[in-house]
This record gives C-alpha cells, structure tokens and sequence, in this order.
C-alpha cells in the first residue's frame, strides 16, 4: 500500500476525530455550567468574573475524572490499531 494524499488526509481526519470525541466530555460540562452561571448572574447582577471561571475549571476536572476511563480506553484502542497496521502503512 503506498502513502497517498488521500491516506494521509484519511490518517489525520481520524486523528481529528477521536481528538474530538475525547473532549467532548469536559467540553459540554464546561457549557452547561458556563450557561447555567450566566443565567445565575444574569438573575442576580453580579458580575465578578472568578465566580464563572472556578466553578467551570472545577467542573471540567470532575468529568475528567469520571471520563477518564473512557478516553483512556479510546486512546489505548486507537494506538494499539496504530501500530498492528504500522507494517502495512510503511509498505
């Protein structure tokens, strides 16, 4: 099998994806906090900017936590497909 563009563009799309599917996790706990706080100072008026930043940090690095198996699992699963194919990719 020879490296094409196509391969190579193929390579990295996968690459992108799985990318994406880790952060989605700790990208949508940090949106939903993130609005729920916006509402929560849009309701009392106050406007201090840590008051959005710790809780999002916090939560983010709680479902990091509790998603930690699963990406670990995906990123395991994908480098382990990486390098059985490592032969047939540099043919």
């Amino acid at each position: 099998m020879a490296i094409t563009p196509e391969f190579v563009v193929g390579f990295a799309r996968e690459a992108m994806e799985l990318t994406l599917v880790i952060c989605l996790p700790m990208m949508g706990v940090g949106l939903v906090v993130g609005v729920l706080i916006s509402i929560f100072q849009a309701a009392t008026q106050i406007q201090d900017a840590t008051l959005s930043l710790v809780p999002k940090l916090v939560a983010m690095f709680i479902a990091l936590i509790l998603a930690f198996p699963w990406i670990m699992d995906k990123m395991i699963t994908y480098t382990t497909n990486l390098l059985l194919n490592l032969p047939t990719y540099i043919r």
